[in-house]
């Protein structure tokens, strides 16, 4: 768990040996490669300044964790990242106490949970009433079918994008950056 920490890398650019996929990482919403339909509805959910609860579907490289990123840069809340692989309800309650603070000094958190579908129900349910409350927006990423792997309250408080896998010309699009960033032989 982390404020813009390990799931969320330094920006491109600012760290010239980081590892490629870092430094291709998209910054804005212009930058992504694919998902176009998905990323208009966000980035004018974004701009309306009242970011719902999200649950972001897709295969894995389809761009979950970096629309996570991007919502988050264009809102002025407070971001919370953690992995529901390693995380548990002792970190959810610490999550709200300290979002419960900060939402008391006028600033929202936004909760990122990466692999949410690894969740338990009794993970799920500890961040419902916060949810609920708005105490915490939840952006949750899965690969796994949401109406199958995330409980129906949470579910229903929701709004649940899918993303498709790159097609062939989008992954070009996104080799041939790469081949741009890498250094000359």
């Amino acid at each position: 768990m982390t404020d813009q920490g390990e799931l969320f890398p330094i920006p491109a650019g600012t760290e010239p040996k980081a590892p490629l996929a870092t430094r291709m990482r998209p910054q804005t919403f212009d930058q992504l490669v694919g998902q176009r339909q998905v990323v208009d509805v966000l980035r004018r959910l974004t701009q309306g300044g009242n970011l719902p609860s999200i649950i972001l579907w897709g295969p894995p490289g389809s761009g979950k964790t970096t629309l996570a990123r991007l919502l988050t840069s264009e809102t002025s809340a407070r971001l919370v990242a953690m992995s529901a692989v390693t995380a548990g309800v002792a970190d959810l309650r610490k999550v709200v106490a300290e979002a419960k603070v900060h939402r008391r000094a006028g600033l929202r958190t936004i909760l990122f949970v990466d692999e949410i579908h690894r969740f338990n129900k009794a993970q799920q349910d500890a961040i419902l009433p916060h949810v609920e409350d708005g105490t915490v927006t939840l952006i949750g990423a899965t690969t796994e079918n949401p109406s199958f792997e995330v409980i129906s309250p949470l579910l229903s408080r929701s709004r649940v994008f899918r993303l498709e896998q790159l097609d062939r010309a989008e992954l070009k699009e996104v080799v041939e950056r790469g081949l741009r960033e890498l250094p000359a032989a």
